[in-house]
């Protein structure tokens, strides 16, 4: 499956990966309580810029907050579930603006960067 994040910098498409995680890629309100425990995977890591992953304050603590890497974070891997990748080049083009928004000494952006919607799109592997 795929979404689009329709932002106030431009459109990210996303590969999400419902096979290998499916309670953190179910989305919506979680039937899991307010948290939801971890679903790493050795085979998904955040090798590369574009990964889609579950921000947390420790194990078994995601709840909405995800980020998508700048760069290869290997630091992160065995810590937060990926649960997808950015899709295309328009994709990084959005990403790279973003990451070019300017911030303060705390690290928050001087301009909003915001989702304004999303796209689902169908699974075309569906049954």
């Amino acid at each position: 499956m795929s979404v689009t994040l329709h932002t106030t910098h431009g459109d990210l498409k996303i590969e999400v990966f419902c096979e290998s995680v499916p309670k953190t890629a179910e989305g919506g309100r979680s039937i899991y309580g307010p948290t939801f425990e971890d679903e790493i995977r050795p085979g998904l890591k955040h090798h590369e810029r574009g990964i889609v992953s579950m921000a947390n304050k420790g194990p078994n603590t995601n709840g909405s907050q995800f980020f998508i890497t700048f760069a290869a974070a290997p630091h992160l891997d065995g810590l937060n579930t990926v649960f997808g990748k950015l899709l295309g080049d328009e994709s990084l083009a959005t990403l790279a603006k973003i990451e070019g928004v300017e911030v303060d000494k705390k690290n928050r952006p001087l301009e909003a960067v915001r989702i304004e919607r999303v796209t689902v799109h169908a699974n075309p592997l569906a049954k």
